[in-house]
C-alpha cells in the first residue's frame, strides 16, 4: 500500500501563520508518498491552494483536520494540544513536530497509550550533538527586535543622543545566548542599527554570563541595577527551580526590559513541576508578546500561587522564529528536508535503524522509541 503523509494546518492563535511550503512536500512526493494537505495550509504565508498543486505531484488537499491527521506519517511544526490526539492521532501512525517529548511527560504517556510512533523535531541533534532543525538565530535577533521596540515604546528618552551607553545582561551563552549578544549590539534589527546609529542613540553593549552567576547575588544585584535589558537565554539543569526569583525584578531600573528566550512553559502538575526561568513573569504567543507592568493580562499565563508583585517590561513569545514566518519556514524546510525523506523511506519510525547512518542515527534519537530504550 501505498505510504501517506499528512500536512495539517495549525488550529493555534490568529499569529501562527506557519505551514510548510511547497519545496519540501514535493520532495516527499518524488518517492512516491501521496501528500494528503488539509485546506487552508500556506494561507497565512500569502500562499494559496494552485501553489501547492502546481509544486506537488499527485496532491490531494482535503477539508478535513481529521482527514489530515488520518495518514500514516503526520508533519505538523507545533504539536496539538494532548487533550486533541484522541481525536486526531490514528493508532500505529508517526508524529512529526516539535513535540519536546523529554518535558511532557502527559504528551509522552498520551502517544504511548494510542500506540503512536513520534519523531520530536527539537530532539533532532547530530552525532556531535548539534540540533538539526532549529532557528536559534531568529530566536535571538527577533527577541532582542522586540526588546529594544519595546524599550522605545515605553521608555524613549533612554534612547535619545546623550544618554549613557545601553546595557545588555544576557544570561545562558549557548547557541541562543550568542546570537542574542550579537543582536544586542545591533538593536536586534541591522536596519534599525543604521537608523538609530545615525540618530545618535548610544550604542550598546551586551555581557554574556552562565547560569551559575546566581550563585554570587551580590555581583549580580550590581549587574542588574545597571541593565537596560535583561535577557534570558539559559537552558537549566532543573526545571523545577527559577534561576532568579521574582523579587530580583526590583533591581533592574524601572524602565528595564526582560527579554524572555527560553520561554519553559508553566507547567505545575509536571512530575517534576516546570517554572519559568524568571520567576513570575508571563509567556507571550504570535499574538501577544510585549507585557508592560500594568497590563491587564499579565498573570494570565502564571498558575495561581506564582509570585509576580515584581514587575519590569517583558517581551516574551513561545516562537520567536514566527515573528517573521516566510523565512522561518524557508529555513526549516531546507533542514528538514533530508530528514523527512529518510523518515518517509524508512516507511515512518517504526522503520528506523539505530545503527544506521548519520540520518538514520538522528531520527531514530529523536523518537519515542529512543525515549522508552
Amino acid at each position: 500500500m501505498r505510504l501517506t503523509l499528512g500536512i495539517p494546518r495549525m488550529h493555534k492563535e490568529p499569529g501562527e501563520r506557519r505551514d510548510f511550503l511547497p519545496p519540501l512536500l514535493a520532495a516527499a512526493a518524488r518517492l512516491g508518498v501521496s501528500v494528503v494537505m488539509e485546506r487552508g495550509v500556506g494561507s497565512g504565508l500569502g500562499l494559496s491552494e494552485a501553489d501547492y498543486l502546481a509544486a506537488v505531484p499527485g496532491l490531494k488537499v482535503v477539508a478535513s483536520r481529521q482527514e489530515a491527521w488520518a495518514q500514516d506519517v503526520v508533519l505538523v511544526l507545533r504539536s496539538p494540544e494532548v487533550e486533541e490526539f484522541d481525536a486526531l492521532v490514528k493508532r500505529g501512525s508517526t508524529v512529526m513536530a516539535m513535540l519536546h517529548l523529554r518535558t511532557r511527560p502527559r504528551r509522552v504517556k498520551k502517544l504511548q497509550a494510542l500506540e503512536a510512533y513520534a519523531v520530536s523535531l527539537d530532539g533532532l541533534v547530530g552525532d556531535d550533538g548539534a540540533r538539526l532543525v532549529e532557528n536559534t538565530k531568529a530566536v535571538g535577533w527577533n527577541g532582542l527586535e522586540a526588546a529594544f521596540g519595546a524599550l522605545e515604546t515605553t521608555n524613549p528618552w533612554r534612547l535619545e543622543p546623550g544618554q549613557k551607553v545601553l546595557e545588555v545582561t544576557v544570561m545562558g551563552a549557548g547557541q541562543v545566548g550568542k546570537h542574542a549578544a550579537e543582536a544586542a549590539i545591533k538593536y536586534g534589527n541591522r536596519s534599525r542599527w543604521d537608523a538609530w546609529s545615525k540618530r545618535g542613540t548610544p550604542p550598546a553593549v551586551a555581557v554574556l554570563v552562565g547560569r551559575r552567576v546566581t550563585s554570587d547575588m551580590v555581583w549580580l544585584k550590581e549587574r542588574l541595577a545597571q541593565t537596560d535589558v535583561l535577557v534570558d537565554a539559559t537552558q537549566r539543569d532543573r526545571s523545577d527551580i527559577p534561576l532568579l526569583s521574582n523579587s530580583s525584578l526590583r533591581w533592574l531600573p524601572e524602565h528595564a526590559v526582560v527579554c524572555d528566550l527560553n520561554v519553559d512553559p508553566y507547567v505545575p502538575t509536571g512530575s517534576p513541576p516546570t517554572v519559568r526561568g524568571i520567576e513570575g513573569i508571563p509567556m507571550g504567543t504570535l499574538d501577544k508578546w510585549v507585557f508592560t507592568p500594568d497590563d491587564p493580562h499579565w498573570a494570565d499565563t502564571i498558575p495561581a500561587g506564582v509570585n509576580h508583585a515584581a514587575r519590569r517590561t517583558v517581551v516574551s513569545c513561545y516562537s520567536w522564529p514566527g515573528i517573521h514566518p516566510r523565512e522561518c519556514m524557508e529555513h526549516y524546510g531546507r533542514q528538514l528536508e533530508p530528514l523527512l525523506v529518510r523518515l518517509l523511506e524508512r516507511s515512518g519510525a517504526s522503520g528506523l535503524r539505530r545503527d544506521g547512518d548519520a540520518l538514520d542515527r538522528a531520527l531514530w534519537r529523536a523518537s519515542l522509541s529512543a525515549l522508552e530504550a
